[in-house]
């Protein structure tokens, strides 16, 4: 499984394989046809309320934003479609975060990774 993660204003490159975004919300100041999207799957996004919990809260609730997220994942349908997608594709999971250390995509892909080991 070749994941990799990318902000989605970023150049797309043939190395990208797939293209998803997994932003619930649409990101700011790009076009669609800009984003070079294969799939948006905003399903597999935060929920609304734990991502304005997240943006409400100080940087120190990092650890505990990844156990509820992991939490979500674990039971969302969402999941075993990009599994199906990434068992068959390189993928790049877009995200539009500032923050390239700390959002979701990052336990996403860590997630779907370690998912496949099992």
């Amino acid at each position: 499984m070749d994941i990799q993660i990318k902000r989605i204003y970023e150049t797309a490159e043939p190395s990208d394989g797939k293209r998803i975004l997994v932003d619930r919300l649409w990101s700011r100041g790009i076009s669609k046809e800009n984003a070079h999207l294969d799939l948006w799957l905003k399903e597999i996004a935060p929920s609304t309320e734990l991502r304005k919990w997240f943006h409400a809260a100080t940087p120190d609730h990092w650890q505990e934003f990844k156990q509820r997220y992991l939490k979500e994942l674990e039971t969302n349908p969402a999941v075993q479609e990009l599994q199906q997608i990434a068992s068959r594709n390189t993928v790049t999971l877009l995200y539009s975060a500032k923050d390239v250390e700390n959002n979701h995509a990052i336990i996403l892909k860590e997630y779907l990774l370690s998912k496949n080991l099992k």
